[in-house]
């Protein structure tokens, strides 16, 4: 790649602030590991002393207050994360590309509905009867695609994907490696000394602009749809168990565990390794902090830590309050011998 100051404010709607309009810069980079000829971008503030110590040729900045070497031209664009993104988007290292067929040794079961020009459908695959495949959509080598799935248009499947009979695809929908939709939900019953297996026989629905990181897993319903909702972004070894409601917009981080039949709402965040008990409802705007654990309806709004899940203010009051726990012991302590020598001089004196 190689792009001049002004070529690349053209490409992120920015302002210069400084800085010679005919440099050239050749490649892209953090902050802190930006050499000259490199473009950088200052996100958050938790960076500010990276940003001060960059030898980057050029940084994208969303405000005109910052502390940069002067040899670092600037330019200033409405959100620094997204202007650095489109330059990636740009010169990055491209996709496979997208090669419309189905692959000789793919598998593809009775009545499958799909454009072989307008789909890519990967090494060993297996399109199970009755699938429907939109226009645009790639699946990956050695996944597996159940009876009667439906896929949207643009979708990405990655390799060794399964989709279990019935789920449901909408536009745009992004599975990593590893992904399994439409697992049985974990149903027993505990029936003359045995755990009897309920059947699970509801679906899957993933709406439009769903991502799934590698190797998390989403239970079929019972009866139903356990259904992620559009634009809801799920990391890495996540588990959402059956008759799940994940809202629009929410965020799942790795290693998350959602019990059946829980409901979120639109826009609700929860950290690494928290876990939520099941039959419950987080409203709209709540945040649960990594690690934490939930058992009781939350928000709306709020961001909630600890164990069980409280709001953030009282949850540090109660860690503070654990910090002096020791203290409180020796005062109390001290106050008992107090009390001990008090007695025996009464005891004396009688």
């Amino acid at each position: 790649m190689r792009i001049t100051l002004q070529e690349l404010a053209d490409l992120v709607q920015g302002e210069i602030l400084r800085g010679d309009v005919s440099a050239v810069y050749d490649g892209f980079c953090g902050l802190k590991e930006a050499r000259p000829g490199d473009i950088s971008f200052f996100g958050n503030e938790r960076y500010a002393k990276d940003l001060a110590s960059t030898k980057a040729g050029v940084v994208l900045v969303g405000t005109e207050s910052v502390n940069a070497p002067e040899a670092v031209a600037l330019i200033l664009v409405p959100n620094a994360v997204i202007g650095f993104d489109a330059v990636v988007r740009k010169y990055a290292v491209p996709k496979p590309l997208f090669r419309p067929g189905v692959h000789p040794s793919a598998v593809l079961g009775e009545g499958v509905e799909l454009d072989s020009d307008a789909v890519m459908i990967g090494a060993n695959a297996v399109i199970g009867d009755g699938c429907r495949i939109g226009p645009g959509t790639r699946i990956g080598p050695c996944s597996v695609v159940g009876e009667r799935s439906v896929i949207g248009s643009d979708c990405e499947i990655a390799a060794n994907v399964t989709l279990r009979e019935g789920s449901i695809l909408g536009d745009r929908v992004v599975l990593h490696s590893g992904v399994v939709i439409g697992g049985d939900g974990y149903g027993f019953q505990f029936v003359e000394g045995q755990h009897r297996k309920i059947e699970q026989m509801g679906i899957v629905r993933l709406e439009d602009d769903v991502e799934v990181g590698a190797n998390s897993t989403i239970d079929r319903a019972r009866f139903g749809e356990t259904v992620i909702g559009a634009g809801t972004k799920i990391d890495n070894l996540v588990q959402v168990a059956h008759n799940v409601i994940v809202g629009k917009h929410c965020l799942l981080v790795a290693q998350v565990g959602i019990s059946g039949s829980t409901r979120l709402s639109d826009h609700v965040t929860v950290g690494a390794k928290a876990g939520v008990a099941g039959h419950l409802q987080l409203r709209e705007g709540v945040v649960v902090a990594g690690g934490a654990r939930v058992i009781s309806d939350l928000g709306p709004g709020g961001t909630y830590f600890g164990y069980p899940a409280k709001p953030m203010k009282d949850d540090l009051r109660t860690k503070m309050h654990l910090k002096k726990l020791g203290r409180l012991f020796d005062r109390v302590a001290a106050l008992e011998r107090q009390i001990e020598a008090l007695q025996g001089e009464v005891e004396g004196d009688s």
